[in-house]
């Protein structure tokens, strides 16, 4: 009789895992945070629209000339017509005005004499050009009425033949400072202002998150900053022909701009950790470029905020370029400190945080 088969040991029944808990958010914080979000939605909405919904047609600096007695009669009609509009001086001939305007001490001109006419510079934006324009029609309204009334008085008096009709008075328009030919209406110069902010801050976001050590951030920024400086005016002057002058001085002026924004963000974030990033971005993209005029004159912009604005990024680089690229004879002295004096605060910061770091991890050993 054979041996009774083993029966092979069932196998351990399986456990069931217990069940995960769902962890959900709370409610009040849910809700904080939606509300938090459409605040930051109101406040970014507000810094963009706020510089140009409060702006109004002010203090646009005029030079006049021609005859004392006639520089005389215009400036006092325009000052009383034009409420606050114009920001009236004289010059002394033609040719004066034309270099006041090529300096940028004034936006436009009006000659008086014979041949009366209006000097602008379409450099200066289209407002500007405008405003001269409807300008340049009133005066030329004016004078021929004037012009008329002047003949009906003379025909009244007998001083001339009935059907005497006064000549025709035109006031001529010139382009001092003309725009480019491939940016014919100065859109690519004042579109590429928040494409330049928004690259310096990419750049100094990216640099503070993924680079590690203080002297290598510093290389990294001074890095972009030229290849993207190069880059960059490579397209706006050699491919698309919207900066014009020296590249050499386009270039230095568009690498300046991004290392100035971009170290100042790392060296935010050298100093206050990831919220230094946020201080940053708030600093040049909700502060600096609405102030920056690039679609209107400063003075336009309510009043200081327009002059503020010179004093950050985005201002400074628009004022620069516009300089370098149609007004070779302004003084651009200012704008360039303004880059370098930020450039030099994200530097200084970024080495103070590292130094910092450093007695704190010698202490702690």
């Amino acid at each position: 009789m054979s041996a009774p088969t083993a029966l092979a040991p069932e196998p351990p029944a399986l456990e069931t895992p217990p069940a995960v808990a769902r962890v959900h958010t709370p409610w009040r914080r849910t809700v904080g945070l939606a509300l938090g979000a459409g605040l930051a939605v109101v406040v970014i909405l507000l810094a963009f629209l706020w510089p140009t919904v409060t702006s109004s047609v002010k203090d646009l600096p005029i030079a006049v000339t021609g005859s004392p007695a006639a520089v005389s009669a215009v400036t006092a009609q325009l000052n009383k017509s034009a409420e606050g509009a114009l920001a009236l001086t004289t010059a002394s001939s033609r040719a004066d005005a034309v270099k006041l305007i090529e300096n940028r001490t004034v936006d436009g001109a009006i000659v008086l004499g014979e041949r009366p006419e209006v000097l602008t510079a379409s450099a200066n934006g289209a407002a500007v050009s405008q405003l001269l324009g409807q300008l340049a029609a009133k005066l030329q309204a004016q004078a021929q009425q004037q012009a008329d009334a002047a003949v009906q008085q003379a025909v009244a008096a007998g001083k001339a033949p009935a059907g005497t009709v006064a000549p025709k008075i035109t006031v001529a328009v010139t382009d001092v400072v003309p725009l480019a030919s491939t940016d014919a209406r100065g859109l690519g110069l004042t579109a590429s202002s928040f494409p330049l902010v928004l690259g310096g801050m990419i750049g100094g976001v990216l640099i503070s998150i993924l680079v590690a050590g203080s002297w290598r951030r510093l290389t990294a920024v001074a890095v972009y900053a030229v290849a993207g400086g190069l880059a960059v005016t490579g397209i706006m002057q050699g491919w698309f022909g919207i900066l014009q002058g020296a590249f050499w001085a386009n270039w230095l002026a568009v690498s300046l701009s991004m290392l100035a924004t971009s170290a100042f963000i790392v060296g935010m974030n050298a100093l206050l950790g990831r919220a230094g990033i946020a201080v940053g971005a708030v600093v040049t993209v909700l502060i600096g470029n609405p102030l920056s005029s690039a679609a209107q004159p400063l003075q336009f912009v309510a009043a200081p905020w327009g002059e503020i604005g010179q004093w950050f990024v985005p201002g400074a680089s628009v004022t620069l370029l516009r300089d370098l690229s149609y007004f070779p004879a302004a003084d651009a002295l200012f704008p360039w400190l303004v880059l370098l004096g930020w450039a030099a605060v994200g530097v200084v910061a970024m080495l103070a945080g590292h130094f910092r770091d450093q007695e704190v991890s010698e202490a702690a050993a």
